[in-house]
């Protein structure tokens, strides 16, 4: 199991949530297996994001989408993501 991790600022929470919420199917057709948003405690609008895939290159296929960064585009994100990827041992 690999799971990315995906932490990042947005403009506006309520905005990015709904651009992230139908973006689920997209999810689902590329190997997207679960999914969590975190909120920090202190910035509503400070995210992290998980992601669950079965293998790490469904995962690398999965960051690669142009609609993946297309949808980041218009979600608001601010600044650049920090990414990190685990697998399950």
């Amino acid at each position: 199991m690999t799971t990315v991790f995906v932490r990042h600022e947005v403009s506006d929470y309520a905005a990015w949530r709904k651009v992230y919420d139908a973006f689920r199917s997209v999810q689902a057709a590329n190997g997207v297996i679960a999914e969590a948003v975190f909120q920090s405690a202190d910035n509503p609008n400070d995210i992290t994001v998980t992601h669950e895939f079965a293998t790490p290159e469904a995962a690398k296929t999965f960051m690669q989408l142009e609609e993946l960064r297309s949808a980041m585009r218009t979600g608001g994100i601010v600044g650049a993501p920090t990414v990190w990827v685990v697998e399950r041992t």
